[in-house]
């Protein structure tokens, strides 16, 4: 083989990685071939490039069940739902880190506005809702699972698995040893202090400490701990494996249909409390108001919070749309 033509493979399979896994094993063969063929014609073309990286990201889009083409409606259903929750996600790692900044001032002061009061009740509502949605979607899942392991039929499962019971049990155990520091120990009592139970904010806290402006701060930032600068790090990595196993397991599960219409009710329920969530949210950050001592105090990595869980909403409520088309089409086999 000449060096010319490993050149073009190579880049070839360069290229290839803008597609997903499961398109790649199907037609990454027949698809480098053509693009080889046509790089020995053309050896370079940004258009080309840039079109197959398009494509690219179409197929991996179509594949988690956010465009409107075509697939088979329990794979429609199975890929929304696990791209809804991977949305919801990523909205909470943002959110959360709003809602334990809000409970900090709430331990220490009552607020002195109205938004900022309903903010809280809001957002703690929703928090509310979302573990016991949590809950409620986990042991289904979790029961099709068990069958699945008692038949013999845990191929494809157990690194998902994994992945989920690893990120868990180190956000768990790291978020409680760094959550003896949290800032709202103590404080002043007031009729309403206990709304968040102190040991939950903490943890919530803790669990998103890395959600912080002073990575904008590398002078201030190199004061902090070197355990908690690890922990920091850290703590993305174990949320993002959760996610990304939680995925896994949703689409190789093999769930039967009334699972799965369980599972999209459940998700509807989950945007619902995003909005709520979201609205509290921007109550407090557009209200402006740092309140007593600044302890309600906002600041552009709220801004950017809310940026950021807004587009997260929109994903989720996309995911949600096709979720219900696959939904209505495997009513009607």
């Amino acid at each position: 083989m000449s060096e010319i033509r490993q050149d073009l493979e190579r880049r070839s399979s360069r290229l290839l990685r803008w597609y997903p896994k499961d398109w790649r094993s199907r037609y990454g063969d027949e698809f480098a071939e053509l693009l080889v063929a046509e790089m020995a014609d053309r050896p370079r073309s940004w258009r080309r490039s840039a079109d197959v990286a398009w494509s690219g990201l179409l197929a991996r889009l179509t594949s988690a069940g956010l465009t409107d083409h075509a697939i088979e409606p329990g794979d429609q259903v199975r890929a929304s739902l696990a791209s809804l929750w991977c949305a919801l996600g990523v909205f909470l790692i943002f959110g959360v880190a709003m809602w334990s900044q809000l409970t900090i001032g709430w331990r220490w002061s009552p607020p002195d506005t109205r938004s900022t009061y309903a903010a809280m009740l809001l957002m703690s509502g929703a928090m509310l809702l979302f573990c016991v949605l949590a809950l409620m979607a986990a042991i289904p899942i979790a029961g099709c699972i068990l069958a699945r392991v008692g038949r013999g039929e845990s191929r494809g499962l157990l690194r998902p698995l994994l992945l989920l019971l690893v990120g868990a049990v180190f956000l768990t155990i790291g978020s409680r040893h760094f959550g003896n520091g949290w800032p709202g120990t103590g404080g002043h009592p007031w009729a309403q202090q206990g709304l968040v139970p102190g040991g939950v904010a903490a943890f919530m806290w803790a669990s998103t400490l890395s959600v912080t402006s002073y990575w904008a701060h590398p002078h201030a930032l190199a004061a902090f701990p070197t355990a908690e600068l690890a922990w920091m790090a850290a703590s993305p990595v174990a949320i993002v494996c959760e996610m990304v196993g939680a995925a896994k397991i949703v689409r190789r599960a093999d769930l039967s249909r009334r699972v799965l219409r369980y599972e999209a009710s459940l998700a509807r329920v989950a945007a619902f409390g995003m909005v709520a969530f979201l609205v509290g949210s921007c109550s407090w950050v557009i209200d402006g108001h740092s309140g007593p001592n600044t302890l309600f105090h906002t600041g552009a990595i709220d801004v950017a919070g809310l940026v950021l869980m807004s587009v997260a909403l929109a994903v989720a409520e996309r995911a949600l749309r096709r979720a219900r088309h696959g939904g209505l089409a495997l009513m009607q086999r």
